[in-house]
């Protein structure tokens, strides 16, 4: 059972970044279901490739009157992660990070990523990614983490609040359909390996 209030973080802002308009998250769930993707960064590679693979399900959950929001902590990588396709559905900036620190989303350990990006899994990440033609860079927050939130229309329920514990860490697609009780015609991709403790791509 999700311990999120859903009325305390539903007064949270978010800015849309197509039209720069400032919203409340619960305007979000309030005529239908959501799916809310919370990137770490936009420049992360495992991001991005997560982002590709949610974004797969885009159709299936619009059949079902499902909306697939993606929000960001900031807006460091936004053009080229724009640029690059990755994400299908409506992307937000959390400006003050309150949903994150809300949500249970921390800041990783600064002493224990340096090590981890020096490792073998990272770099067996970023070849994996580098496979799929899936880039990455530095810009912006590292440390932050991130997850998932799936609600019901008009905020009734939290069907699913997933945090991650590792930068690797991902909601599967089969997880999502099931958590929503849909159907969907797609294929998960295989997942980029990412390091135990911190992956900085």
């Amino acid at each position: 059972m999700s311990d999120v209030d859903l009325r305390k973080i539903g007064v949270n802002v978010l800015k849309n970044v197509s039209s720069g308009v400032s919203v409340e998250l619960q305007s979000l769930w309030q005529d239908r279901s959501v799916v809310l993707f919370f990137l770490r960064r936009f420049g992360c590679q495992v991001c991005r490739w997560t982002a590709t693979e949610v974004s797969k399900l885009k159709e299936d959950l619009s059949e079902n009157g499902v909306a697939l929001v993606g929000v960001g902590p900031e807006e460091a990588g936004l053009q080229e992660f724009q640029e690059g396709g990755y994400f299908k559905g409506d992307l937000y900036i959390d400006e003050l990070k309150q949903c994150y620190r809300d949500l249970g989303f921390r800041r990783y350990n600064a002493l224990s990523l340096v090590p981890a990006a020096l490792g073998k899994k990272v770099r067996e990440v970023v070849t994996k990614a580098n496979a799929e033609g899936i880039q990455g860079n530095f810009s912006g927050d590292l440390l932050q983490s991130g997850g998932m939130l799936i609600v019901t229309k008009g905020g009734e329920k939290v069907l699913l609040h997933f945090v991650q514990d590792s930068p690797g860490d991902h909601v599967p697609l089969e997880t999502i359909v099931q958590t929503l009780g849909i159907q969907a015609k797609v294929q998960p991709g295989k997942r980029p390996e990412c390091n135990d403790d911190v992956c900085t791509r």
